[in-house]
C-alpha cells in the first residue's frame, strides 16, 4: 500500500480514486494533481514510483490543505460562527440543518431519532384503566 503523508491509499484503485482517500481531496482536486504533475491519472497506485509519491506529498504540503489542519479549521470556523451568535451558529449548536433545508418532516440525520411526544403518558393512562 502506498503511503501519502502517513495516509495508505489502496494499492488496486486508479490514482485519481485512490488520492481521495485523503480528507480534503476530491475527485476534481485529484484530477487536477495529476495534470499539473503530469502523472496518468489511470495509473494504478501501486505502480506509483517512489519519487512520483515524493511529488505528490510535496504538492500536497505545499498547495493543500488538508487532513488535520483542514479539520481544525473547520472546527475553528463553527465555533466562531457559534460564538458571534449569528443564525448559523445557532443551528449548529442546536443540532439543526444549517442550510436552509426543511425540518418539519426528514433532517432526521442532524435531529437524531423520533422522540414521540405523547406515548408515555397514553401508555400509564391505558395502564391505569385496565381492570385487573
Amino acid at each position: 500500500m502506498a503511503r501519502i503523508l502517513g495516509i495508505d491509499i489502496p494499492d488496486n484503485k486508479r490514482l485519481d480514486i485512490a488520492l481521495t482517500y485523503i480528507y480534503g481531496i476530491g475527485r476534481t482536486t485529484a484530477a487536477e494533481m495529476c495534470k499539473k504533475l503530469k502523472i496518468d491519472h489511470s495509473l494504478k497506485a501501486r505502480d506509483l514510483t517512489p519519487k512520483q509519491i515524493t511529488i505528490i506529498t510535496k504538492l500536497l504540503q505545499d498547495d493543500y490543505t488538508i487532513e488535520g489542519e483542514l479539520k481544525r479549521s473547520v472546527q475553528q470556523n463553527i465555533k466562531r460562527l457559534a460564538a458571534i451568535k449569528c443564525y448559523r451558529g445557532i443551528r449548529h449548536r442546536r443540532g439543526l440543518p444549517v442550510k436552509g433545508q426543511r425540518t418539519k418532516t426528514n433532517a432526521r440525520t442532524r435531529k437524531g431519532a423520533k422522540r414521540t411526544v405523547g406515548a408515555i403518558r397514553d401508555r400509564a393512562a391505558r395502564k391505569m384503566s385496565k381492570p385487573d
